[in-house]
């Protein structure tokens, strides 16, 4: 069975280690994801460009936050989405924020999906298991997967 990559961008170091603890501690499969992390909007644009120089392999999925200073989520997913090599790449926003406009937004500039972060620890690892199984073993998309 390949690895499965994921890139997470989030600017909060401690949403970071929690998402980070939820992937560590969830097997899908018969291995764990590669995890890629870019503290911001402007290191995961970063991190992306350098893959695709590179030749490297692409994450099989982004889980990207929404509200993130100097780049935010929708910026990202404007930046993704308009590159021909990127945007099949599924993005899942996964943020804090409920708010109708923030879902409407995201979808609006290309989300794949919109997961309310849950702030107890069990209901946030099994959000966590549930986005990687589904996105990275079950989900097939063009290009990815391979």
């Amino acid at each position: 069975m390949s690895i499965h990559r994921i890139l997470l961008v989030d600017d909060n170091p401690n949403d970071l280690e929690l998402a980070l603890s939820a992937i560590a501690g969830e097997r899908v499969g018969s291995s764990r994801p590669e995890v890629m992390i870019a503290g911001g909007g402007q290191a995961a644009i970063g991190l992306l460009q350098a893959a695709l120089r590179g030749g490297q392999p692409l994450p099989d999925v982004i889980l990207l936050d929404l509200k993130m200073p100097q780049m935010d989520g929708l910026a990202v997913l404007d930046a993704i989405r308009a590159e021909e090599a990127l945007r099949n790449i599924p993005v899942v926003v996964l943020t804090t924020s409920g708010e109708d406009r923030d879902i409407r937004d995201a979808y609006a500039h290309g989300a794949s999906a919109y997961v309310i972060k849950p702030l107890d620890f069990m209901q946030f690892s099994e959000a966590m298991r549930t986005i990687q199984a589904f996105w990275t073993h079950l989900n097939r998309h063009p290009g990815l997967n391979n």
